[in-house]
């Protein structure tokens, strides 16, 4: 089985573009870069380096998430919860099924492994 190693990921250059976010809720909308990375062994699950610009947007994704904030910084909002402030080095575990809205205010990347639905 091969590891996999990115070097220095907070400035790994080559991410390629994923377009707008699917649900904007500012102008002008933010954008994404990314890297996936096969992880043998993970199932269904996925993981990569995801790359964000400025902007406001709603999280769409029903899966369970853990990231690790490598840059920038950014607030999230759960659907009928207070705002977290978040920043470079913090490591995120997102419960599936959470709502809410992102606000990014300095370019973010992550590190992110999106859990397999059951």
């Amino acid at each position: 089985m091969p590891i996999t190693i990115l070097k220095q990921s907070h400035a790994l250059a080559g991410l390629q573009d994923e377009g707008a976010v699917a649900r904007p809720l500012s102008a002008p909308t933010a954008t994404t870069r990314g890297r996936p990375v096969e992880l043998e062994g993970s199932g269904n699950n996925r993981s990569g380096i995801w790359e964000c610009t400025p902007g406001r947007f709603e999280r769409q994704l029903a899966n369970a998430e853990v990231m690790h904030i490598l840059t920038g910084a950014c607030s999230f909002t759960p659907t009928g919860g207070e705002t977290l402030q978040i920043t470079a080095g913090d490591t995120l575990f997102f419960p599936a099924h959470t709502t809410g809205v992102w606000d990014i205010k300095e370019t973010l990347r992550k590190v992110y492994v999106v859990m397999a639905q059951d």
